[in-house]
């Protein structure tokens, strides 16, 4: 068979034993094994030269139910966090979490844990909340998170002991790079210590930045709320002499929103992120001369900047948050400066108005595509649970949910190809 003829290399997804335990679920559920792969390469050439140069494909393993689980639901305790920043859709992914594991298996008890994993640290003397479908209804209208969330590492030893003592023996970590790597380290322990606790992420960044994840969900959202802001910008830029609108979005390594969000309203002339390096009046890549050239062509431009683009440009240190992440300069308010100053050098008046949404769009409800991505992520984030894995979240690849190990995601960062396809199209709006 083919099958056995191809080698494939899995990403090896933890178990803990095997599942004996039928599932509650229809019997007419389409259920998966963990025999289905979803390919990582998609282009048939990548793949051939890979299996050329490797002797096998890689694959993850299919996400969706299992006929046999691991845990029994009766006996099961389930918590819930959300950590990190705010992001459209986080109370889509608790409501569907709760939901489903109450509705779909049973679970008795599903603690919310509050404000992140301090909720999981008895010294911050935070108290878990009981989440029920009566807690959770209505909860995909609001913005940011029933929870809350906070930044910051806690001693994975102290979480685990306080897990241990609440019963709970399903963790379900809502969050992005600093809140997988929590909760790896939850499950390493966990697993140190043979306890059958599962810990699955859902892999939440505004950014769009995890590797091995087509995309995240709020990012949707934050593309839509930064339309707005481009046509308000553009119009204001026409409505001056020498007008330039200067838009500062998030995209603290990455310029996906940046990139997406010009292509989605192209009133942008400009797009500044942190794969493209740039100057700002001197040499190959120089920003402003160009910019001059277009305002003395068309009178007008519309410039959108990622938060870490051009951080080599500024001078000064750069502080680390609580959970350790290299806080940026403010590019966009240094951009700004420095163009008054340019074209004031080259006696050219101009009129800049400045926009920063970044607070505006983190906290706005989920929209339509972003709610229904965020259920999917919670069902199956429940039924990899339920199945005994752990240390893995749940991704999206080639239109299929995939399990991804934890390790491999948080392994290195997501970033725009300057050679790819989404910035070949960003490049064309200069004009």
């Amino acid at each position: 068979m083919i099958r056995n003829a191809v080698k494939i290399n899995r990403f090896q997804i933890s178990n803990f034993g095997e599942c004996k335990i039928t599932s509650p679920m229809n019997k007419n559920t389409p259920f998966e094994t963990d025999d289905s792969q979803i390919l990582y390469e998609r282009d048939t050439l990548k793949l051939y030269r890979h299996y050329e140069k490797n002797g096998n494909i890689s694959a993850f393993e299919k996400a969706g139910p299992r006929e046999k689980i691991f845990f029994d639901p009766a006996w099961c305790k389930a918590a819930i966090l959300t950590a990190g920043g705010l992001c459209p859709g986080l109370n889509n992914v608790i409501k569907s979490l709760t939901e489903t594991l109450k509705n779909t298996y049973g679970v008795p008890v599903v603690y919310g844990i509050p404000y992140g994993y301090a909720g999981l640290n008895p010294a911050c003397g935070y108290s878990p909340v009981i989440l029920d479908t009566n807690t959770v209804d209505g909860l995909h209208e609001d913005g940011g998170t029933i929870l809350g969330s906070s930044r910051g590492n806690q001693d994975p030893v102290v979480m685990l002991e306080t897990l241990v003592r609440m019963g709970v023996n399903l963790l379900f970590c809502i969050g992005g790079d600093g809140t997988l790597r929590a909760a790896h380290l939850i499950a390493e322990e966990a697993m140190k210590r043979k306890l059958n606790i599962s810990v699955v992420g859902i892999p939440k960044t505004i950014d769009n930045d995890i590797s091995y994840i087509d995309k995240t969900f709020g990012f949707e959202t934050a593309v839509q709320a930064t339309a707005p802001i481009i046509t308000v910008a553009h119009t204001e830029a026409k409505g001056a002499p020498n007008g330039i609108g200067l838009i500062h979005v998030m995209g603290r390594d990455s310029g996906f929103i940046a990139a997406t969000a010009a292509l989605a309203n192209p009133h942008v002339n400009y797009c500044l992120i942190p794969e493209v390096p740039f100057t700002l009046e001197e040499g190959e890549n120089a920003f402003f001369p160009e910019l001059m050239d277009r305002i003395k062509r068309r009178h007008h431009a519309v410039i959108i900047v990622a938060e870490g683009a051009g951080q080599e440009l500024m001078q000064g240190e750069r502080i680390v948050d609580a959970s350790g992440n290299l806080l940026n300069n403010n590019i966009g308010i240094f951009i700004r400066e420095k163009m008054k100053d340019y074209f004031k050098k080259n006696n050219m008046a101009i009129n800049i108005k400045y926009f920063d949404p970044t607070y505006l769009i983190r906290g706005i409800p989920a929209n339509a595509q972003d709610a229904v991505f965020c259920l999917f992520l919670a069902q199956n984030a429940v039924h990899a649970a339920m199945a005994g894995k752990t240390d893995l979240l749940i991704g999206h690849w080639s239109t299929e949910f995939t399990h991804v190990p934890i390790s491999m995601a948080i392994s290195k960062r997501k970033k725009i190809d300057p050679t790819g396809p989404l910035w070949r199209a960003v490049e064309v709006l200069k004009r």
